[in-house]
């Protein structure tokens, strides 16, 4: 097949349209065109009065070789890529040993489901609930209705803490193995709309993620793994190594005060396992520290957004609810940028921790929410968190400064896990908010209208106070003197990273293999799948080189 690229169309072009834009690009008559196949399709608005639709298609067409030979130079036209999976390895008969993922979230569930469909049927080990419990967990206390549940929240349990957001599905990083579309593809098998096959940006909303998590658990027990909840690891049991490597994994111990033999993990804990980052860090895994960021979610009315970014198509069901992406390199050298934005969401409770206020953003695959909310954070420098150091180039340092500002948060929202909220125009104007304006806030469990300043540093607020002006200077309305800033937005990615080698493994620690975005290796739903796939391969590796050896 062969793969065309940069057609544009209008917005309210036909099928048909389409099918003409092809034949037009390739110069064909209709009886040479056998099949045409949706990739991609896009959103250009750089021009506001005329929005167009950006697509890419795969087409098998008569006398393909002949095409090629006369085709000249314009446009993109190429082979279209095998992104087909192919396995990499397949457990021997009798294989004795069983690998573990710890982790239940998109890492660790891709990792166990290739695992599986290699044949090697691992133990998955989550320390929260399964997802339809979990979630009546987390809305019961967003309502005020249950304590928080420090072991199964919006960090903890099925399906890690992108269950409680967007379900954004696109990603950054580089995938040249087409893993992402291997993740999509069994994402859509478990229930998540086929149109995150083909959309630019592909999102699944909460309520379905909460499908799909269960299919892909369905899946790995169907092909003889297993998957067991309420289940914490405490502590890593390792012994000296002998090898260049100082200690090799021997077991785990689980907070039932079961010791779980164990040689190979994939260990995919989530960005807020905080305990578990402190006990690789006792146990002597090697840590190091990762840049992450801290702010404030921000609150405007969908309409708003929709106009500066539609204009007179806002609404137009082609285009749905806008999304932006702003940032902005501050004097104070910090770097101002929009995180994780939630079209038609809402603003939720996501901490883990009892006594501290976490915020996040969330959606429903509809987006038909009355506010657009999206996290504003800023980046951290060293000097931030050297006063939050045990010794110099302390690895926990970040999570330190992580619970500083969410006990500060905690404090100014009344001690009751309402979150502290400002009204924007008070907020560039240093007074505190008494009450909000036209713009409601949505977050869950509560809002207290107050001075945001007790609960940033001095630093992260001079940066945010410059570039919301900036903002607006590109999003027309950004700087309502009435849209909701809540704070604080901590967990933006992992503040500490477990290094790895080339075959994925821990640097000092035979048989761990750390995966994910609380390893420091991903960013979000996508690219966590696409590491646990990696990690599932280098864990096969692993496997069959030990069985080799010990055949031998």
């Amino acid at each position: 097949m062969l793969r065309l690229a940069e057609l544009k169309l209008p917005l309210d072009h036909t099928e048909e349209e389409l099918t003409q834009a092809v034949l037009r690009r390739l110069k064909i008559p209709p009886d040479q065109l056998l099949e045409q196949r949706l990739v991609k399709r896009s959103i250009d608005a750089r021009r506001r009065d005329r929005i167009q639709l950006i697509y890419s298609v795969d087409v098998l067409v008569r006398h393909e070789q002949a095409l090629m030979k006369r085709r000249r130079p314009g446009p993109p036209l190429k082979q279209a890529p095998d992104t087909r999976y192919r396995m990499v390895a397949q457990a021997p008969p009798g294989l004795e040993a069983r690998p573990v993922v710890v982790g239940a979230g998109p890492c660790g569930y891709f990792a166990a489901l290739l695992l599986a469909q290699m044949g090697f049927k691992p133990l998955l080990l989550e320390r929260g609930q399964p997802v339809k419990q979990r979630t009546q967990q987390t809305f019961a206390f967003w309502r005020g209705q249950q304590a928080l549940d420090p072991e199964s929240n919006a960090q903890f349990g099925e399906g890690g803490a992108g269950t409680f957001s967007d379900g954004k599905l696109y990603s950054q990083v580089s995938d040249p193995e087409h893993y992402g579309r291997k993740v999509l593809e069994e994402l859509v098998a478990c229930g998540a709309n086929a149109e995150i096959l083909t959309v630019h940006r592909p999102h699944i909303g909460t309520f379905k993620l909460a499908t799909v998590v269960r299919g892909l658990r369905s899946r790995i027990e169907a092909l003889g793994g297993e998957v067991r909840f309420g289940c914490r690891v405490d502590r890593l049991l390792l012994e000296p190594s002998g090898g260049e490597k100082p200690f090799s994994l021997k077991a785990l111990l689980l907070a039932d005060g079961q010791q779980l033999p164990c040689r190979h993990l994939v260990l995919a804990p989530g960005h807020s396992a905080r305990d578990c980052f402190a006990m690789l860090d006792q146990v002597g895994v090697q840590l190091e520290r990762k840049p992450f960021s801290v702010g404030v979610r921000i609150e405007h009315p969908q309409p708003l957004i929709d106009q500066a970014r539609w204009g007179a198509m806002a609404g137009h069901p082609r285009l749905g609810a806008a999304e932006y992406k702003l940032v902005h390199h501050a004097s104070n050298g910090r770097c101002v940028y929009s995180f994780c934005m939630c079209p038609g969401g809402f603003v939720v409770g996501a901490t883990s921790e009892e006594g501290r206020v976490v915020t996040n953003g969330m959606s429903q695959h509809s987006r038909n929410e009355r506010n657009a909310n999206s996290g504003l954070v800023v980046t951290l420098e060293p000097e931030d968190l050297q006063p939050y150091e045990r010794h110099p180039g302390d690895p926990l340092a970040g999570i330190a400064l992580q619970r500083d500002l969410e006990q500060r948060a905690f404090r100014s929202g009344g001690g009751t896990y309402a979150a502290p909220a400002q009204r924007l125009e008070d907020f560039l104007a240093g007074c505190p908010s008494t009450t909000l304006g036209t713009i409601a806030a949505s977050y869950q469990p509560g809002i207290t209208p107050t001075d945001l300043a007790p609960v940033l540093p001095e630093p992260i607020l001079n940066a945010l106070r410059e570039a919301l002006p900036q903002f607006a200077r590109r999003l027309r309305g950004y700087d309502h003197p009435d849209a909701v800033l809540t704070a604080v937005e901590t967990r933006t990615s992992s503040p500490v990273r477990i290094p790895r080698d080339g075959q994925l493994e821990s640097l000092n620690t035979r048989g761990l293999i750390p995966a994910g975005e609380g390893a420091g290796y991903a960013g979000g739903i996508l690219s966590a799948g696409i590491d646990g796939i990696r990690a599932a391969e280098a864990m096969a590796a692993q496997l069959l080189a030990a069985s080799s050896k010990s055949a031998a």
